[in-house]
Protein backbone atom coordinates (compact mmCIF):
# COMPACT_ATOMS: atom_id res chain seq x y z
CA UNK A 1 0.00 0.00 0.00
CA UNK A 2 1.80 3.58 -1.09
CA UNK A 3 1.61 6.05 1.63
CA UNK A 4 1.41 3.61 4.48
CA UNK A 5 1.61 6.01 7.58
CA UNK A 6 3.58 4.37 10.78
CA UNK A 7 4.45 6.03 13.57
CA UNK A 8 3.95 9.64 14.39
CA UNK A 9 2.64 9.93 10.20
CA UNK A 10 6.04 8.78 8.58
CA UNK A 11 6.03 6.99 5.73
CA UNK A 12 8.90 4.11 4.73
CA UNK A 13 10.73 6.22 3.05
CA UNK A 14 11.21 9.00 5.64
CA UNK A 15 11.96 5.93 8.01
CA UNK A 16 14.62 4.54 5.62
CA UNK A 17 16.05 7.91 5.54
CA UNK A 18 16.40 8.48 8.95
CA UNK A 19 17.77 5.02 9.67
CA UNK A 20 20.26 5.76 7.02
CA UNK A 21 21.12 8.74 8.35
CA UNK A 22 21.82 7.17 11.99
CA UNK A 23 23.99 4.64 10.49
CA UNK A 24 25.89 6.88 8.96
CA UNK A 25 26.07 9.12 12.04
CA UNK A 26 26.46 6.62 14.24
CA UNK A 27 28.35 3.86 12.79
CA UNK A 28 27.33 0.16 11.82
CA UNK A 29 29.42 -0.48 15.67
CA UNK A 30 27.52 1.71 17.91
CA UNK A 31 23.79 0.67 17.17
CA UNK A 32 23.71 -2.27 19.09
CA UNK A 33 24.72 -0.07 22.11
CA UNK A 34 22.03 2.34 21.45
CA UNK A 35 19.25 0.33 21.08
CA UNK A 36 20.52 -1.76 24.09
CA UNK A 37 20.25 1.58 25.93
CA UNK A 38 17.14 2.20 24.12
CA UNK A 39 15.04 -0.86 25.47
CA UNK A 40 16.45 0.06 28.59
CA UNK A 41 15.05 3.23 28.66
CA UNK A 42 11.79 1.71 27.46
CA UNK A 43 11.74 -0.60 30.30
CA UNK A 44 12.33 1.97 32.64
CA UNK A 45 9.87 3.81 31.61
CA UNK A 46 7.27 0.59 31.88
CA UNK A 47 8.42 -0.01 35.07
CA UNK A 48 7.69 3.55 35.96
CA UNK A 49 4.15 3.74 34.83
CA UNK A 50 3.75 0.36 36.84
CA UNK A 51 4.56 1.84 39.54
CA UNK A 52 2.27 4.59 39.45
CA UNK A 53 -0.60 2.21 38.25
CA UNK A 54 0.37 0.11 41.86
CA UNK A 55 0.36 3.57 43.80
CA UNK A 56 -2.22 4.95 42.38
CA UNK A 57 -4.52 1.51 43.05
CA UNK A 58 -2.98 1.36 47.13
CA UNK A 59 -3.78 5.06 47.76
CA UNK A 60 -7.97 4.24 46.35
CA UNK A 61 -7.75 0.58 48.38
CA UNK A 62 -6.19 2.98 51.65
CA UNK A 63 -9.52 5.52 51.28
CA UNK A 64 -11.67 2.50 50.93
CA UNK A 65 -10.65 1.48 54.01
CA UNK A 66 -11.00 5.32 55.54
CA UNK A 67 -15.29 5.41 54.27
CA UNK A 68 -15.72 1.93 55.97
Amino acid sequence: MIGTLLFLGLGMQEVLFIALIVLLFFGGKKIPELMKGLGKGVKSFKDGMNGLEDDIEGKDKKEEKKEE
